[in-house]
């Protein structure tokens, strides 16, 4: 019983919970080491006490772990802790495909084809390095909230496949997508895979599963017998190239399918173009039931078996009772045909791939060399190098150089695997853009986060009597757009700095009141002088100490002065004398 708080081997300790399956428990882990949260699947029941199962488990488990890709969960360490057998994973957190179909039913198509692109280009890098998933279906896909999908359960689907299952859930959920050939017994291919994404599609776009039963065995004879239902009647408004796709991928005769996962995936990528949408139906080469073996069904029908409650007659019971000595003869060939199907299996699941495994190789490290030098160290371990050389931005990796490889350097994988060399295509850069009015914040989070530019932001003097200003506007930047830049480089935003000035209250004829409400609004002390002139309106400002223009500053003294109407002086009027000849006769008095 694994309980909260509980460490596995001494290293991931036990935060909750995160749910339940036929063949293991899922919880969420914190790895103590590397300071991350993780995902735990622990296995159970009677497949924990199965040593055969518990190695291959191990040994699939392993080699699934050598996988790199965004669409698939990546598997950090397996191991076992007193009893106890543990994959730590990738923690996701999201949803599975399952559980969002269910609560949305059908998805739109363009959403159906952005899920199964991401699924053909994972599974196709699985199948570059000869890893099987074999049970492919909703349940094992997760989603997170930004859409990105992610694959799961590669270990555990292949080590199933080769044992007895008795989990009746496990077979139930896995049937509906079940391949004719593993419902038949012939085991799986890369084709097997192609099949169950092909189910998956359709259920994508109807909402339903396109095989119902009561059983497992009734399902897997519909997989094997009956034409996959058609999803343009379901819905006409798909094209019938996205059709094809499905026919094409649910083939029941591997020949007729996809030949592998990528070639399904480029199909995907053109299916919406103009030329293609109304395209004629796919019809299959070869005859879809040439090989039918439908009565080879003793695997499911084992399965079913262990559900029900009641035993089932043995099978030798169930032929006519024609004498003792045919009962006799049917239960011995009965008994041979099992004894070599059981040898079958030992031989295919066990002996053959023991003589016939290649042996574990350490991808090398490539990085700074050339490409061909590159070639040679994985060729020379027995490696196979891709022919499309792909390139990535490096600031640290000079121009045509390796980079990296997938699987990366340290990685251990077979002989023969398809290793992918990157080269450097010299540093990334990118052209400025011209960001004036926009909101500085997002901005500088997009040049920082995405091209690693150091962004600073400084701010103008702006007169708010020009226009309305954001705070957060951008006004201007330190590089013109279209300059090239590369991570590092360094930027400056400019924002406003709103300044509120002085107006021309003179022009604006303004009086006494419209003075004092402005000194009031901005904290000055105002200073009314007058002037006697005739040159203005009386009452009207004809002069101020700030200058228009000018910043305002709280607290400042502010002097206007207001046009006074001059005072009028009334001259007085200038008395009359009468000529009276006094003067003259004055005059002479005073020379006397």
């Amino acid at each position: 019983m694994i309980t909260k708080g509980q460490k596995i081997n001494d290293r991931y300790e036990i935060i909750r919970s995160i749910g339940e399956g036929g063949m293991a428990n899922v919880y969420l882990g914190y790895d103590t080491i590397l300071d991350r949260n993780v995902a735990i699947k622990v296995l159970r029941g009677d497949l924990s006490s199965d040593e055969k199962f518990v190695r291959r488990f191990q040994r699939e488990a392993l080699s699934a772990s050598s996988l790199a890709h965004p669409n698939i969960v990546e598997m950090y360490d397996v191991g076992e802790d007193n009893g106890i057998y543990y994959i730590v994973m990738e923690y996701v957190e999201g949803k599975t495909l399952k559980q969002l179909l269910k609560k949305r039913g059908s998805l739109t198509l363009s959403e159906a084809i952005d899920i199964m692109l991401q699924l053909t280009d994972g599974m196709a890098h699985a199948h570059d390095s000869y890893i099987i998933h074999r049970d492919l279906k909703p349940q094992n896909i997760m989603i997170k909230d930004d859409g990105q999908i992610k694959i799961t359960d590669f270990g555990i689907a292949m080590a199933l496949n080769a044992t007895q299952l008795t989990q009746t859930n496990s077979v139930m959920g896995s049937v509906h997508y079940l391949p004719p050939e593993q419902a038949s017994g012939k085991g799986s291919t890369i084709k097997s895979d192609i099949y169950s994404m092909g189910i998956i599609f359709y259920e994508l776009l109807t909402g339903r599963l396109p095989f119902k039963g009561d059983n497992a065995v009734e399902i897997a004879l519909k997989h094997m017998r009956e034409p996959l239902p058609s999803v343009r009647e379901d819905n006409p408004a798909i094209p019938q190239s996205i059709e094809n796709i499905i026919l094409k991928a649910t083939a029941k005769n591997p020949k007729n399918r996809y030949d592998d996962a990528r070639q399904m995936h480029e199909d995907l990528l053109t299916a919406l173009d103009d030329d293609r949408m109304n395209e004629e139906p796919y019809k299959y080469k070869y005859p879809e039931h040439e090989n039918d073996s439908t009565k080879n069904l003793k695997k499911i029908e084992d399965l079913e078996k262990n559900t029900e409650e009641e035993e089932e007659e043995p099978i030798a019971t169930k032929i006519e009772d024609k004498g003792d000595k045919k009962r006799k003869i049917a239960i011995i060939v009965l008994s041979v045909i099992f004894v070599i199907l059981v040898l079958a299996i030992v031989t295919v699941a066990f002996i053959i791939p023991a003589v016939t495994a290649s042996k574990p190789v350490t991808v090398p490290d490539c990085e700074g060399d050339t490409v061909s030098t590159c070639e040679r160290k994985l060729q020379d371990i027995g490696l196979d190098v891709k022919t499309n050389i792909k390139s990535v931005a490096s600031s640290k990796i000079k121009k045509n150089k390796v980079v990296k490889t997938d699987p990366e350097a340290g990685r251990s994988v077979k002989e023969g695997t398809k290793i992918t060399i990157y080269k450097s295509s010299g540093e990334e850069t990118f052209e400025i853009e011209d960001y004036t009015g926009k909101n500085y914040i997002e901005v500088q989070t997009i040049l920082e986060t995405k091209y690693g530019l150091d962004v600073s932001v400084e701010k103008r003097d702006v007169d708010a009597s020009d226009r309305e200003y954001d705070e957060q506007e951008i006004i201007g930047q330190s590089l013109g757009a279209g300059s090239e830049v590369k991570k590092g480089d360094s930027i400056i935003l400019y924002i406003p700095n709103i300044v509120d000035t002085f107006p021309d209250m003179a022009a604006l004829g303004w009086g006494l009141d419209d003075a004092q409400a402005f000194c009031d609004k901005y904290g000055l002390t105002i200073k009314v002088e007058y002037q006697e002139t005739t040159a203005y309106e009386e009452g009207k400002i004809i002069d101020q100490s700030r200058a228009a223009g000018s910043p305002i500053v709280k607290g400042q003294t502010f002097t206007i002065t207001i046009a006074k109407k001059p005072k009028v002086v009334e001259k007085p009027d200038t008395p009359t004398t009468p000529d009276t000849g006094d003067e003259e006769e004055e005059e002479t008095t005073t020379t006397e």
